[in-house]
């Protein structure tokens, strides 16, 4: 590998993530992306456990503030 490759990686960091119980099914969601506090799966609708998994950082999009009426 050479210098150019090692420096485009991006960094990765411990996420937590909700992985579906079904050894069978590998979806995952990130916890910040799951839509319910204990979500089911996106894929097979089963029960999932909470877990970790070492990925890059995903940037927050900012959300537009709406201006005041005068």
């Amino acid at each position: 590998m050479d210098v150019q490759q090692e420096e485009t990686k991006p960094e990765l960091k411990p996420t937590v993530i909700w992985k579906c119980k079904n050894a069978d099914c590998k979806a995952w969601v990130r916890e910040e992306f799951a839509a319910a506090e204990y979500p089911e799966c996106p894929i097979c609708k089963g029960p999932t456990i909470r877990s970790y998994k070492h990925l890059p950082a995903v940037a927050k999009a900012k959300k537009a503030r709406k201006k005041a009426a005068k």
